[in-house]
């Protein structure tokens, strides 16, 4: 017989969870996700799995529901490869060198920061893709940063701000098509509502931003001519080159599906390093003296493994190193553990339990909205994926929402003012750990200069304080959902399959 969970047994695998994270932090260091986070989610995976057997659930049931968890996130592994590959590709063929190169001749130092914030929020807004804006802009806007002198981390956290802006409201956007869908509103409704919280968001943040741009002073020379005069003589900078990003943007535009577009900028990087950058081709092989091996025995390197480009300078050699798939591997690990502790956590409904509790103190409008917030974070945090932050609270809160006479775009808002933005800011959630990879900076790194991430959920529930038009149903509306719920057929809460 299958019983009920109770708040405590939800609260315990969470405990240990936090409890091996801190003492790996303690004891690890920078290294904890080289296998130590990983092990800690395995262990808090064990408990959770002898509560849910404690509570009557079978093995059986209990790993299918891992595998069904860690197959969700399997197109967000494929495109992390992918992503590895892409950045090995485009480092060969000189597509990032020749983006830094002009990006040093446009960017001023004052205005980098707002700069980066408003290409990544335009590109991503254009591509409905957080993640290809990260790897493709990012990644050369990370390189212009560096060169201009700045912290990674000030970057990096400029980069996933505009991001993370574009992906909120871009129509093609996975999450923002999610969301409306599991408040029940439509797409361009929830765009349209949006705007009220993301738009003041986004102005806080670029104002942040443009003072610490202005503010600026970098520690000690940074000679942006050497830099650039280093790239122009270890790679061909040709504005040709800057049609492997454009084209792959046009793909992208054009709905065509993650996986085939990434592919194809990775194949299109390997086909312009082969024509253009014979030389670069050439040390990445070690082969002289047959281009057509050379070519394929560079393009596969860049694709599989680590490469260093060597310009003769320490410092631009780090810069120009790139670790393909194989450099994927540590943060596909984590995402896969942190999968299977989220299947363990859902199976026996103990994370459901935790965000019931919560909607109990959830009152006033502004409460309800934090509960929301709170639950969104929370499955951030402990199920370790974007989308089950917005499915499991969306689900939950619809009804509540609706009974309590709000209409949809509230809660379709708030599950993208918080759900999708913070999912990048939890280093072992698949966001987080994906940026941090992709950039080469820690998650907690740069978590503290992501202000729009950060700004977002409070300014969902500020808003939600004041009041500012929040949309509620008329009386003769909720006089129809009334007959409606009473029509509707009671949920089974507790079914093992």
């Amino acid at each position: 017989m299958i019983k009920q969970p109770k708040l405590i047994h939800g609260i315990i695998p969470i405990a240990f969870l936090i409890l091996f994270l801190t003492l790996n932090v303690i004891y690890f260091g920078d290294e904890t996700l080289s296998g130590a986070n990983q092990i800690a989610l395995l262990l808090a995976s064990t408990i959770g799995s002898a509560i849910a057997i404690h509570l009557g659930y079978k093995w059986s049931y209990i790993r299918q529901i891992i595998v069904k968890t860690i197959g969700s996130a399997m197109p967000s592994i494929l495109i992390l490869m992918l992503i590895g590959a892409l950045a090995g590709t485009w480092m060969i063929s000189g597509v990032v060198p020749t983006l830094i190169y002009y990006g040093l001749k446009i960017l001023h130092p004052k205005i980098f920061l707002f700069a980066t914030v408003v290409i990544t929020a335009l590109v991503s807004l254009a591509t409905g893709s957080s993640w290809s804006t990260v790897a493709t802009m990012g990644v050369a806007l990370l390189g212009i940063g560096n060169a201009l002198g700045f912290n990674h981390a000030i970057i990096a956290g400029a980069i996933v701000s505009g991001a993370y802006f574009g992906d909120k409201m871009s129509p093609l956007s996975d999450t923002t098509n999610l969301a409306p869908a599991m408040a029940g509103t439509d797409l361009f409704t929830h765009v349209k509502y949006m705007t009220i919280t993301t738009i003041p968001s986004l102005a806080i943040t670029l104002i942040i931003f443009l003072v610490i741009g202005l503010r600026f002073e970098p520690q000690g020379v940074v000679d942006v001519q050497t830099t650039m005069n280093t790239l122009t003589s270890t790679f061909n900078i040709s504005p040709w080159l800057l049609l492997v990003p454009i084209f792959l943007i046009v793909v992208i535009v054009k709905k065509t599906p993650p996986l085939p577009s990434i592919m194809f900028g990775v194949l299109l990087g390997g086909v312009f390093a082969i024509i253009f950058q014979p030389h670069i081709v050439e040390q990445v092989s070690g082969v002289t003296d047959n281009y057509p091996e050379a070519g394929y025995i560079a393009v596969m390197k860049s694709m599989f493994g680590k490469v260093t480009i060597n310009s003769g300078d320490a410092q631009m050699n780090e810069l120009l190193t790139t670790r393909g798939m194989a450099g994927m591997m540590n943060t596909i690990w984590l995402i896969i553990t942190a999968m299977i502790f989220g299947g363990v956590m859902e199976s026996a409904g103990l994370l459901v339990k935790i965000t019931e509790t919560i909607i109990r103190f959830a009152k006033s409008t502004a409460s309800l909205v934090a509960s929301v917030v709170t639950s969104c974070l929370f499955f951030n945090v402990t199920a370790s994926d974007q989308y089950i932050s917005i499915v499991v609270p969306g689900r939950m809160f619809a009804k509540t929402f609706r009974k309590r006479g709000y209409k949809p775009e509230l809660l379709s808002r708030t599950l993208e003012d918080s759900g999708t933005v913070t999912s990048v800011l939890i280093p072992w959630n698949t966001c987080g750990a994906t940026q941090a990879a992709v950039l080469g900076v820690p998650t907690f790194s740069y978590a503290p200069y992501a202000f729009f991430n950060i700004i977002s959920p409070f300014m969902s529930v500020f808003i939600a304080t004041i009041g500012f038009k929040i949309r509620r149903f008329t009386p003769e509306e909720m006089q129809e959902i009334e007959r409606e719920d009473e029509n509707s057929p009671v949920e089974l809460k507790f079914e093992q399959e």
